[in-house]
């Protein structure tokens, strides 16, 4: 890997979708913080498992990762009528 740029090696390990929903700018965010925390998630399920990081450790980053998900969730319209 000493060949690979940084871009290539981030682009290996941490591979991200492009999104192409509708309101794309609230999708992106939403669909970026989603990407980021599955990756996470995966490193925090690595390091737990391999004795790392205790379960607690494991919950409370994966806690503090969805709570940043959830602020970027795209709200629901109202309809008007």
């Amino acid at each position: 890997m000493k060949n690979l740029s940084k871009t290539s090696q981030t682009d290996f390990l941490c591979p991200k979708t492009p999104y192409h929903g509708q309101d794309y700018l609230q999708g992106f965010i939403f669909n970026n913080n989603l990407q980021e925390f599955t990756h996470r998630v995966g490193y925090i399920s690595a390091l737990h498992s391999n004795g790392k990081l205790s379960s607690q450790q494991a919950y409370r980053y994966i806690e503090q990762l969805w709570e940043k998900v959830e602020l970027s969730s795209p709200k629901p319209r109202r309809s008007s009528k």
